[in-house]
């Protein structure tokens, strides 16, 4: 869309549930992440649906392409796009479930749920209690740290001399996962395999390419798990493997669960991340000049990008019927919680659409919220704020080089090159 939309614009006929009012069925795909744009705030086209006006409670149709359809989920869901409501959703886990989120597995017929995504209270505390003590502040600290800065002295210190990097494909791509890879104790010589995989998980949208990855990545993982079981070693992969919850060992298909959540959140989020970080500040070189003279305000220039670049928006589940600013849920409906929006309602943060790192109390959603918060958050921040704090140390101002696209998907799928250059003393 070249200019901001209305309520009419997106309006659409759709054979909805009983329950939902014809008024409120859009069309919301240009919302998802699907559709590119060249705005400097890629975000912008769908910030209007957080306004004061817009109903509390929207419809989107299934969509007739991608995950929708493969899945056959024809039913359509609820789309919530103010602040407070998406807060009730992460938050209110008597009426809304993460039962069954993410589970593309289940394409292929496996039944093991995605641990602890997927696993709602009482259960998921103690499996979200078990995964926190490797992936904490303090273990980030001790462990992981001297990891993320060895390897961001070695790619920046390679960069550094040459002018320039596909900082998409070259750059965000890779640190990231090297990190990941390094901290589950998988091989190297598989980066370009989980990629591949990941990829066609996630992004293809074909039935056949999804369970071709999904069986390519379970059946890896799982020789991987039997490979510890019998030579253990000081990794996550490990750790899972030989743990204990409650007394006992666990099960293979908790085993399975943990270690395939684990790998199919730690691919590409925090990449696509920094290739939409480093597209904002090569648009907007004044952002670099400020963090660059003004160290001190890389923590909140994190808080700030993660704000404005939400990657994801995520779902959930009505566990039971109830009534909801003047709407008739039932249960089973399906909720969307558009992240895109929320993350810059006027009513929760002053002049939402301005980049600002001094900004206190950022409660965003990118990271999610509730129980379900992001357990990667915490390594996330670090690999960020180290990566700025050592870029400005190595890079001079650097900007888009001449003729590059910049379009961006404003999702995950995001951007897959963005060739920047800076000038070498």
């Amino acid at each position: 869309m070249t200019q901001t939309p209305t309520l009419d614009d997106i309006r659409v006929d759709f054979d909805a549930p009983d329950n939902v009012p014809k008024d409120r069925i859009v069309e919301l795909s240009f919302a998802m992440g699907g559709v590119p744009n060249d705005l400097v705030d890629p975000y912008e086209p769908c910030g209007w649906l957080s306004g004061p006006d817009i109903p509390r409670l929207l419809f989107n149709p299934p969509s007739r392409q991608g995950l929708g359809a493969i899945s056959g989920n024809q039913r359509g869901n609820w789309v919530v796009t103010h602040y407070e409501d998406i807060n009730r959703v992460y938050t209110d886990n008597e009426h809304f479930s993460n039962k069954g989120t993410a589970e593309f597995q289940r394409l292929i017929g496996e039944t093991f749920p995605s641990i602890p995504l997927a696993i709602d209270p009482p259960d998921h505390s103690k499996y979200r209690l078990f995964l926190t003590q490797f992936l904490g502040p303090a273990t980030i600290t001790r462990v992981m740290e001297p990891v993320i800065r060895d390897v961001l002295d070695e790619m920046i210190g390679e960069i550094a001399p040459k002018g320039e990097v596909d900082m998409a494909w070259d750059f965000a791509r890779v640190f990231p996962v090297r990190i990941f890879m390094g901290m589950m104790g998988f091989p190297k010589e598989m980066f370009d395999d989980f990629l591949e995989w990941e990829w066609n998980i996630l992004h293809s949208g074909n039935l056949e390419k999804m369970q071709w990855a999904l069986s390519s990545v379970l059946k890896f993982l799982r020789g991987f798990i039997a490979e510890k079981e019998v030579n253990p070693d000081e990794f996550l992969t490990s750790s899972i493997v030989h743990g204990t919850i409650q007394g006992r060992r666990f099960t293979e298909d908790e085993k399975i669960g943990m270690v395939w959540f684990l790998w199919l959140g730690g691919l590409d989020t925090v990449a696509a991340t920094i290739a939409q970080m480093y597209r904002r500040m090569a648009l907007q070189p004044e952002l670099q000049r400020q963090l660059r003279e003004h160290p001190e305000l890389i923590n909140g220039a994190v808080e700030e990008f993660l704000r404005t670049q939400p990657i994801l928006s995520s779902a959930r589940t009505a566990t039971k019927d109830f009534e909801w600013h003047g709407i008739q849920v039932k249960k089973g409906d399906s909720f969307s919680c558009l992240n895109p929006a929320g993350n810059f309602d006027p009513a929760r943060f002053k002049n939402p659409r301005e980049f600002d790192p001094t900004r206190t109390g950022n409660r965003h959603f990118t990271l999610v919220g509730g129980i379900h918060s992001c357990l990667g958050g915490h390594l996330a921040r670090r690999e960020l704020r180290i990566l700025l704090e050592k870029w400005f140390q190595k890079i001079p101002e650097f900007r888009i080089k001449p003729g590059a696209d910049t379009s961006v998907f404003p999702g995950l799928l995001s951007i897959r090159n963005l060739p920047i250059v800076w000038d070498v003393p």
